[in-house]
């Protein structure tokens, strides 16, 4: 496994930990289902993207993670602005999520360049 694999899988849990205790408080239940998707989408396409068929596939679902990823802060501010939940916990998912994008951001840009440079 490497890093983002490694990363985004240790997130998928944390966001799976984190709806669960939502679940079981009974708060934002379509809110915490809208944020274990697409936290957990995230991997999920990164493993997709490790078997593409060609390097625009890698890209295409690179891209999606990235989607994906950027969803995932998008509620994770909107629990954080409309309720009080375990704080601590929520910044820690933020936090992650942002490194997340950073790296699928950097792996996506990296095999743009190479497509790019094969071309040449």
């Amino acid at each position: 496994m490497n890093h983002l694999e490694i990363k985004s899988f240790e997130f998928s849990l944390n966001i799976v930990k984190f709806c669960k205790g939502l679940a079981t408080e009974q708060k934002e239940y379509i809110i915490s289902k809208q944020l274990l998707k697409s936290g957990t989408a995230i991997g999920a396409n990164y493993r997709e993207a490790a078997y593409a068929e060609s390097r625009a596939d890698f890209i295409h679902k690179m891209c999606i993670s990235q989607k994906e990823c950027n969803e995932t802060i998008y509620w994770l501010d909107i629990l954080q602005r409309s309720n009080d939940y375990d704080e601590e916990f929520q910044k820690q998912l933020k936090e992650e999520a942002t490194v997340l994008m950073k790296l699928i951001s950097k792996t996506i840009l990296t095999a743009k360049r190479n497509r790019k440079a094969q071309k040449i």
